[in-house]
């Protein structure tokens, strides 16, 4: 898993952290069982502090895209799990933070938009694939 936090982000961390793991999910590569990193591993890996990889947790647990096993760690429920309303909150969330990167990196809604449908259709031709 493979995860890069930009500090220059308008996105706070824990939100970069959250919409990566997401979007892993959603698109398949993590799968519904595999288990997350250790809280404590993970924040050390990414040089943050405890609490932002627990807030990504739970935010991702309220996403319906991850529960916690107790000793066994955080692990990953399959997209389809959730509930309609908990995908539409998370999309909302998502798109939420991508708005704040696009306008912090100056771009106009149909610059941000265009970048949308040519991630959308990138994702449709790996499928394919």
């Amino acid at each position: 898993m493979i995860i890069r936090l930009d500090p220059q982000s308008a996105a706070p961390p824990y939100a970069q952290l959250q919409e990566q793991i997401g979007t892993m999910i959603r698109s398949g590569v993590l799968e519904e069982g595999s288990r997350l990193p250790a809280i404590r591993h993970l924040a050390n890996d990414l040089g943050v502090a405890v609490n932002t990889v627990g807030r990504a947790y739970r935010e991702l647990e309220l996403d319906g895209l991850v529960a916690p096993h107790g000793r066994h760690g955080t692990v990953v429920r399959s997209p389809a799990a959730s509930s309609a309303p908990e995908r539409r909150a998370g999309v909302a969330s998502a798109a939420a933070a991508y708005a704040i990167e696009a306008r912090h990196r100056g771009a106009s809604l149909d610059q941000a938009l265009a970048a949308v449908r040519t991630a959308f259709t990138q994702l449709d031709q790996q499928e394919v694939s």
